[in-house]
Order: C-alpha cells, then structure tokens, then sequence
C-alpha cells in the first residue's frame, strides 16, 4: 500500500523565511547603528565626565586639557549628522527631500504650502482653495 502524500508549501516556508530574514538584517542594521552612536556617545563624553568629577575632587586638571574634553564632546553632536545618514536610508530619503545637494535632477521640491497641508489634517478641498487664495 503506498501512502499519498501531501503536498508540501515550500513558497509558504520560503516566504516566511525571507520575510524573517528581511527583518532580521534590518535589526541588525539598527542595532548596529545604535551602537556606533552610543559608542561615540562614550568615547566623546565619558573623559569629559570623568575628568570633571577629578577636577571636583581634587582640583588638579589643567584648564587647557578640560577645555579640550569638552570640545571632544561637542565634536559629538557635529558627527550625528554624519553618522545618521551613512546608517540610515529613511534619513536619508527625508533628507534629499529638502536639501537641495542631495535632491535627484528629476525631483520637484516640495512647496511650502504642499508641506504645510501634508501634516495638516485638512482634505484636498483646503487644498485648491488655499492655492486659489495664493
């Protein structure tokens, strides 16, 4: 006797496998960019923080060396913006929208009237009778 066999779904399994794997990479990606901007969040302000609590405790940091911690963390906040869109592909897009450096030759700018009405929660109706104000 043979025993029929059930077909089996391997577009089902193989779909769910890419959909895992899709999301997988994707908070591996964010993880690793969380941990570059924690990482120069450290190495910036962590020497600044130690040698303030030593320059409260004992009063021996030079001027001239804690005046360059802090400046290494304020150089954090400049690396950011540098970090953000290397890491991150929605920044990315969001940025080339209003910067006109990294716009595509083929893409309109947004008006200001089209952003205004976009984050409002008014219909298309507002819409044409703002333009026809204008």
């Amino acid at each position: 006797l043979q025993v029929p066999r059930v077909p089996s779904q391997p577009t089902a399994s193989s779909e769910s496998r890419r959909f895992t794997n899709k999301h997988s990479k994707k908070a591996l990606k964010a993880s690793l960019t969380l941990g570059i901007l924690l990482g120069m969040f450290f190495v910036a302000w962590l020497p600044f923080f130690v040698t303030n609590v030593t320059q409260a405790v004992c009063g021996c940091v030079p001027a001239g060396f804690f005046d360059v911690l802090t400046w290494l963390g304020y150089c954090n906040s400049t690396m950011n913006p540098i970090i953000y869109p290397l890491f991150m592909r929605d920044f990315k897009r969001a940025m080339g929208k209003f910067l006109p450096c990294c716009r595509r030759s083929g893409e309109p700018r947004p008006s200001a009237i089209s952003l205004s009405m976009r984050n409002s929660n008014s219909g298309a109706r507002a819409a044409t009778s703002l333009k026809n104000v204008l």
